[in-house]
């Protein structure tokens, strides 16, 4: 695992905003919680086709609850959702959570990506493990690359799992005028990673002897045939947070901006086989009156695309059964010259 480097920040650089991870020792799998505890105005915002997400519907413009208290990211696919329930009893030991009279109830959202291939499928998030990743919490920087929701990320599956690439855990942050936004993203893309500054490869695909990067884009538009793919087992999940004030239908316009940076970081990215999913959380806690949407739609998307090339750049190599996945790093490192 790797801290931030100095100067990409932290979406934990955002008032009111921790984060805890969960691994699991046994095989590449776990879970990532960002907790609003003091509470934070939701939004989320789903482009990919095959979702697994829990409670995204509350946060609609148009429906009743604002506020939620965390959102959770996991591995283990559909399974992996039940790692929701373990942070909701982690608030209501707290007091957190939605007065309903008769109860506390805490709002989770949560999202789950597909890591199932790499070790024993029979092992996955539960609700011990979101317990556990709400236990880690803390307000500074936390861990990347093989750890949390991105412990058994991979990216770069469009000609088979073989010639993929191990994925991650990445977070960054941006400020103006004493606004934050920070991003955590933990990315499991079918697609290729790339530097969106140059357009540079930086994870993804293989050549079919392994050795180098392959450029899935170049190669779909050269006529080469993707392998036929299992819907759902990709997904890139990404979460926004900011210290501005925003009303509900804002949030959901920061939600949305975030995918501007998963499209510029990641090709193709919300594709068929993929469930990207971005929440956005406004704590209003800033200092500084808020910019205006225009700006922090702007700095959404550079958190996200910041946060995803951590998110590989962070990544360590791991073999598991028959797959041997390098990271951007040791792939790079391997290269003649």
């Amino acid at each position: 695992m790797i801290r931030p480097p100095v100067g990409a920040g932290a979406i934990t650089d955002v008032a009111g905003i921790a984060v805890g991870h969960f691994t699991d020792a046994r095989r590449p799998t776990g879970c990532s919680v960002v907790l609003a505890s003091g509470g934070a105005v939701g939004g989320v915002d789903v482009r990919g086709a095959a979702p697994g997400t829990r409670e995204t519907d509350l946060l609609a413009p148009g429906n009743l609850v604002e506020c939620v208290h965390a959102v959770l990211l996991a591995g283990g696919s559909a399974f992996g959702l039940a790692a929701a329930d373990g942070a909701m009893r982690w608030l209501e030991e707290r007091g957190i959570g939605l007065d309903a009279r008769y109860a506390r109830v805490p709002l989770v959202p949560a999202a789950v990506l597909f890591d199932l291939p790499l070790g024993d499928a029979r092992i996955r998030p539960d609700a011990a493990a979101g317990y556990a990743a709400c236990q880690a919490a803390a307000r500074t920087p936390p861990a990347q690359g093989n750890v949390g929701a991105g412990a058994g990320a991979m990216v770069g599956k469009m000609f088979g799992a073989a010639r993929a690439m191990k994925g991650g855990i990445g977070t960054a942050s941006v400020q103006v005028d004493g606004v934050t936004v920070g991003a955590l993203v933990a990315c499991n893309a079918l697609g290729d990673v790339l530097d969106p500054d140059s357009g540079r490869v930086l994870a993804g695909a293989r050549t079919p002897d392994g050795a180098a990067l392959l450029d899935t884009r170049r190669a779909l538009l050269a006529g080469q045939v993707p392998r036929p793919i299992l819907a759902g087992t990709n997904t890139t999940l990404a979460v926004v947070a900011t210290d501005a004030a925003l009303t509900k239908p804002q949030a959901q316009r920061l939600a949305q901006a975030g995918h501007d940076g998963l499209a510029r970081s990641i090709n193709p990215v919300h594709t068929m086989s993929d469930g990207d999913t971005v929440f956005a959380l406004a704590t209003g806690l800033a200092a500084a009156p808020s910019p205006g949407m225009v700006v922090l739609a702007a700095l959404a998307a550079e958190a996200v695309a910041r946060a995803t090339v951590q998110a590989v750049l962070a990544a360590e190599p791991v073999a598991a059964g028959d797959l041997r996945l390098p990271s951007a790093r040791s792939l790079a490192a391997a290269q003649p010259g």
